[in-house]
């Protein structure tokens, strides 16, 4: 098989939850444990960083990924899921995992793995780990898929555990209490591994000291010790004095990643810099303000505030849920424009209604469905959203959304993009 016949095989073979929903999630993990005893245990040859979080987990690990490769370190990152390319979830300092090894892992393995009948998403886990491993890496940032306790990757023993933040999102799986939802992501939480929670609420904090002291693993709380000053945006990037324990750390600190939210991601990322210097990682200052300012380029990220095309600004962003679409319309807002135009779509296991009854009434709306079987459908989509006063049509495609959006759009007016990772793939 060449590589388009090899994916063609395993999405017909392998269940797949960003196509199909839960019924692809399995809830333990001995399919990937069996897999990964089948490759002689490849995630116990090379060092780790473990994220989870509800939003914010994608761009602080290639904001880790970044800052590692830049110190030097041969740096795995798997993170899902992708855009375009499969190969995107595994990349080994921002190269992509080649074709030519996929097709081989397949060719190998593929009789042993159909009897352990493994999901897509522990199929790759599995690559990823042997890739890593093949390869001699010298750390790997590792991105949870869903939840921690029970996700595919809960099978490595990290140097850092990282929780960005907890909010709704699949509650269907996860629980629905925001404790509940915690409960899961704390499950990574190692034996005296440290850990580093980015955004810490109320009804989360019990969760994460409990299983900490539990797990004997030492707590640092991020906020608690980084802060930033000084914010503002510049030409396509967001920059910042940060502190540490309220004395300046890094001064004018650049990221090319301009989004609104990713103030919330530095402050977990410093702090789990610290952490790593403190294990004996060399990170200087000088690596910090060199990948920060690329962290696109070092890693290939993409749909996170994306700019797409000016005169309308027409900007994507794969932010989801209740959480991430709050945080992109704080920014939308700041954005002087003179009618704002959103092109939406979702999934159906989405909590549809919550996130609707968040959007600004005063836009103009094309709904329209990603070409994948769990999408909404449009009609479905656009009258929920017409329930609830938010005006605009149906569109059987993203493209034809995005192509009635553009033909009305005025020179200063916004086109915003979003919904869903799967809209915003078809977008970039």
């Amino acid at each position: 098989m060449n590589y388009q016949q090899t994916l063609d095989y395993l999405f017909s073979k392998l269940p797949m939850f960003t196509r199909i929903g839960a019924v692809a999630f399995k809830k333990d993990l001995t399919n990937t444990l069996a897999l990964c005893n089948l490759l002689n245990e490849p995630q116990k040859q090379f060092k780790s960083i473990h994220i989870a979080g509800t939003n914010g987990k994608g761009s602080t690990s290639h904001m880790l990924a970044a800052i590692l490769q830049t110190a030097g370190y041969k740096t795995g990152l798997y993170t899902s899921p992708h855009l375009k390319d499969f190969r995107e979830r595994i990349r080994i300092n921002g190269t992509m995992i080649p074709e030519q090894e996929v097709i081989a892992f397949v060719q190998k393995y593929s009789q042993e793995f159909e009897s352990i009948e493994p999901s897509f998403f522990e199929w790759c886990v599995a690559l990823c780990f042997h890739y890593f491993a093949n390869q001699k890496i010298d750390i790997a940032v590792i991105e949870t898929g869903l939840g921690g306790r029970l996700d595919s990757t809960n099978i490595i023993t990290p140097q850092l555990s990282v929780i960005t933040n907890i909010g709704w999102d699949h509650m269907d799986m996860l629980g629905d209490t925001l404790d509940k939802i915690a409960f899961e992501k704390a499950g990574i939480i190692k034996p005296t591994i440290p850990v580093v929670i980015g955004e810490l609420v109320p009804e989360t904090a019990n969760v994460f000291t409990s299983q900490a002291i539990a797990q004997q693993a030492p707590l640092a709380l991020a906020q608690q010790q980084i802060t930033l000053q000084n914010t503002c945006y510049e030409n396509g990037e967001l920059i910042t004095d940060v502190y540490e324990n309220e004395k300046p750390w890094l001064p004018q600190l650049r990221c090319d990643l301009a989004g609104h939210y990713q103030q919330h991601n530095i402050i977990t990322v410093m702090a789990a810099v610290r952490q790593l210097q403190q294990q004996g990682y060399l990170i200087t200052d000088a690596h910090v303000y060199d990948a920060m300012r690329q962290v696109k380029t070092l890693t290939g990220l993409r749909g996170r505030w994306q700019q797409l095309g000016t005169k309308p600004l027409t900007i994507c962003d794969t932010g989801h849920n209740v959480n991430g679409i709050q945080y992109l319309l704080q920014q939308i807002a700041l954005i002087p424009k003179k009618h704002l135009h959103m092109v939406i779509g979702m999934v159906k296991d989405k909590d549809i209604e919550k996130v609707l009854k968040l959007l600004p009434p005063h836009a103009t709306y094309y709904f329209c469905r990603a070409s994948i079987p769990r999408a909404l459908p449009q009609e479905e989509l656009a009258a929920a959203a017409h329930t609830i006063g938010l005006n605009g049509h149906a569109y059987p495609t993203v493209a034809d959304a995005i192509a009635a959006a553009q033909k009305n759009a005025q020179p200063d007016d916004m086109i915003f993009i979003g919904g869903s990772t799967f809209v915003v793939a078809e977008a970039v």
